[in-house]
């Protein structure tokens, strides 16, 4: 009987170090927690790349699934992030980690030195989650719940971008709308809005109508690039933003947790308007941005 432990222990001993050393996916495994939404660590994540010279964002299955690599010297590391919800307030990060060159050495070398490999690798991920905490305190969001997006007649400028370019596209239009509305005496129905037509979450592409609502007349003036349309009342989820209008594409993320927990289906484009006047100055986290996702008609 005894003998037969020790075979079947030996046995379990050998199939571990064999898992461990040529089957377990990755070399090092990070963990951590955020309070950020998945859509927000990627964007983060992918921040940083940009950043970096010697990263490269490679590829996206979804916003909790993505992989990016870092070259050091003659060595490239592979980064596979996946986030899951701890709960409804917490994300669970997990960060694997490879140096495809030297696998096999490092899985030999980690449970009794503390490796280079290993220090690099928590020194980036280190990296990546104090920029996360850093950003984190530059914004607020407050889910609202469901809502109505109001109709409005507007005008508007037809404009392509990434997300994070979003807000030079407004602000180097802005002067365009505003000097055509004073121009022709055309009276305002309320504040500047975005109206995300297509949104590429792959690539973080929009294309999008940045708009003045205005009031209606029989007779509104022409200007090429400007263009005039009807939105017209929808129901939507809505959150409220402050903080820089440059990543109130965080809200975007935070509505789509939402929806996804309260298994509400919505249309993946986003609206949004903005109730105070960057101009002005002040405490960003005092600005104020409505934000909404709308739904999906009911069958």
């Amino acid at each position: 009987m005894l003998k037969k432990i020790a075979l079947v222990t030996i046995a379990l001993c050998a199939g571990g170090i064999l898992w461990y050393l040529f089957i377990m996916p990755q070399d090092y495994v990070i963990r951590f927690r955020t309070k950020a939404s998945p859509g927000t660590v990627n964007q983060i994540v992918k921040f940083w790349v940009g950043q970096k010279g010697n990263a490269s964002f490679e590829s996206q299955e979804s916003l909790s699934d993505f992989r990016n690599t870092l070259t050091l010297n003659d060595t490239t590391l592979n980064f596979h992030w996946l986030i899951e919800k701890d709960n409804d307030s917490v994300s669970l990060v997990k960060v694997y980690i490879n140096d495809p060159k030297n696998s096999l050495k490092q899985r030999l070398q980690i449970p009794f030195f503390d490796t280079d490999f290993e220090k690099r690798s928590k020194t980036t991920v280190k990296e990546v989650f104090s920029l996360l905490n850093s950003h984190l305190k530059n914004f607020k969001i407050t889910i609202v719940g469901e809502a109505v997006i109001p109709e409005k007649y507007c005008a508007c400028i037809s404009l392509k971008s990434i997300q994070l370019n979003k807000v030079k596209g407004m602000m180097d239009h802005y002067s365009t709308l505003s000097g055509f509305m004073a121009k022709n005496n055309i009276e305002l129905d309320g504040r500047p809005l975005v109206e995300v037509e297509k949104w590429n979450i792959q690539n973080d592409s929009i294309a999008y109508n940045f708009c003045f609502p205005i009031h209606k007349t029989d007779s509104l003036p022409r200007k090429k690039g400007i263009f005039y349309k009807r939105i017209e009342e929808q129901k939507a989820i809505k959150a409220i933003y402050n903080g820089n209008y440059l990543t109130s594409d965080r809200a975007w993320y935070a509505l789509i947790d939402y929806a996804d927990k309260k298994q509400i289906k919505v249309k993946k484009e986003p609206y949004e308007v903005f109730n105070t006047n960057p101009n002005m100055g002040g405490n960003e986290l005092e600005w104020i941005a409505e934000i909404f996702m709308p739904l999906h008609a009911q069958e």
